[in-house]
């Protein structure tokens, strides 16, 4: 699944530079959200995606009609419950008349600090909208804010705050794109590689202190506590984490993207493995330059199939070795 997503991503590329714009939601707002989770995550992928085409499209800014994939993480290093969303943004638009390509400035995409302004408006707009219309619940600590007066003194410290939006340095090219959204589109919130033991009922597990320096550290935890904060991520069901905006849009991306290679004057993607019936984890290796096949600890030993058998089907036993 995530080596033909990742092959329809790279027919997507066009030849200009990419940047990684990042909209967090305030703790305040995170709280609400771990307990009205399909409303909140609605409401950051829509204030995000109405904020950038906003700016993007403002003349004072870039005056363009952009595209966008969205990514929804849920968490932090700690494994704490931390929302916010990936964007990976090609550094132009179509004007607003469909005519040309329109660059922005070299290693420069859209002002933070209007981008986080406005963000902040849309956002609050849309959660005051879903607590006026009865579609927010609240529990435990929580549970005075059912109460109008109480919602508005909560929200009023945040309305005031500076809310986080960063723009990561731009990406080295198209293929570096791809690396990236190979990483972390499909995964979940630890990795198998953070896993260090579980000993005694407890689990250690790396990561990274982003408040000290991205400093590496060990943290301990009682398994009870890691499996509760493993189950902080878990989606409402059907949800879709990974969306498109813009020219990037399902409905309108391959008439869109067509006018963009023809404004950059970039020829159309190759068909891209044609003809050509891969095993996904081929597939994966030929898009990202990483073997889903080697040994994860060594990197030299190759992992091989030996047998497929049915759910709860028992394997055949292992071949008697005659010495």
């Amino acid at each position: 699944m995530r080596a033909q997503w990742l092959e329809d991503r790279q027919a997507d590329l066009i030849p200009v530079e990419y940047f990684h714009v990042v909209f967090t939601l305030p703790e305040e707002i995170a709280a609400i959200a771990y307990q009205n989770k399909d409303v909140v995550y609605e409401s950051l992928f829509h204030a995000t995606a109405e904020t950038l085409r906003t700016i993007a499209a403002d003349p004072k800014h870039l005056g363009a009609e952009i595209g966008f994939i969205a990514l929804l993480h849920t968490w932090g290093q700690n494994l704490l419950h931390h929302p916010h969303l990936h964007c990976v943004v090609p550094g132009g638009g179509l004007s607003a008349d469909g005519e040309r390509w329109v660059s922005c400035r070299p290693g420069f995409f859209l002002p933070v600090r209007v981008l986080s302004r406005l963000f902040r408006r849309l956002f609050l707009e849309k959660l005051q909208t879903a607590f006026d219309g009865g579609h927010l619940r609240f529990f435990n600590a929580l549970e005075p804010l059912q109460a109008p007066a109480a919602f508005a003194r909560y929200l009023a410290p945040v309305r005031q705050a500076e809310w986080v939006v960063y723009a990561k340095p731009p990406f080295g090219g198209p293929q570096h794109v791809l690396e990236y959204l190979g990483r972390y589109t499909h995964r979940v919130a630890i990795s198998n590689h953070r896993l260090i033991s579980f000993v005694d009922g407890k689990v250690r597990f790396r990561w990274k202190d982003y408040r000290h320096e991205s400093r590496q550290k060990v943290m301990c935890l009682d398994a009870q506590e890691f499996i509760r904060r493993f189950l902080l991520h878990v989606l409402p069901g059907g949800f879709q984490r990974i969306r498109h905006y813009g020219f990037l849009a399902n409905r309108y991306r391959a008439v869109k993207l067509a006018r963009c290679r023809q404004f950059l004057d970039a020829p159309a993607p190759a068909a891209i493995l044609a003809h050509v019936p891969l095993d996904y984890r081929d597939r994966y290796e030929q898009l990202t330059g990483k073997s889903l096949r080697d040994c994860p600890q060594c990197g030299r030993g190759h992992m091989v199939c030996i047998e497929t058998f049915l759910p709860g089907a028992l394997p055949r036993a292992p071949p008697r070795v005659h010495t």
